[in-house]
């Protein structure tokens, strides 16, 4: 079965924000996100700015300028309902990290539970729920890993 246009459209969507995050690249996640709510366990954020300023925030940007992961999404499932202009999908994320003193090792597992829209004949994100399911060491990824939610603590 061919792949509708669409689909590839939105799922281009959920694979650039992995690009941007894993490159820092908070300009990108500020466009991707314009107009969009983001919500993760420490609530919601509303707009590109707030969401690219809470991720510059929060996450630890390494000397060659990347976060020094790969964010890897997969068992991504899309529904699109194109006489309305929306879509919804479900995927799985695995976050890898690897620094000079932290070998290459899963960090974070969850899933993204995204809505679109199509906005001047364009996919958007219209909202991003993230779940964390799963914690390694975040130590070297975000700047207060002890703000994770208690179920994700390493070991807890």
């Amino acid at each position: 079965m061919p792949v509708q246009p669409s689909h590839q459209a939105i799922a281009n969507l959920i694979f650039r924000y992995a690009e941007c995050v894993d490159g820092a690249d908070f300009a990108g996640i500020r466009d991707l996100f314009d107009g969009a709510v983001f919500t993760g366990s420490g609530g919601s954020l509303h707009g590109g700015d707030a969401i690219a300023a809470m991720m510059e925030k929060t996450v630890i940007v390494h000397d060659d300028g990347t976060l020094r992961t790969k964010h890897v999404t997969t068992n991504l499932a899309i529904e699109v309902d194109e006489e309305a202009g929306t879509a919804r999908s479900t995927a799985y994320y695995t976050v890898l990290q690897a620094t000079p003193s932290l070998p290459l090792q899963p960090i974070a597992c969850g899933t993204y539970r995204d809505t679109f829209e199509r906005r001047d004949g364009r996919w958007r994100f219209a909202e991003r729920r993230i779940s964390l399911d799963l914690a390694g060491d975040v130590g070297q990824h975000l700047r207060r890993p002890e703000k994770l939610p208690p179920h994700v603590h390493p070991g807890g």
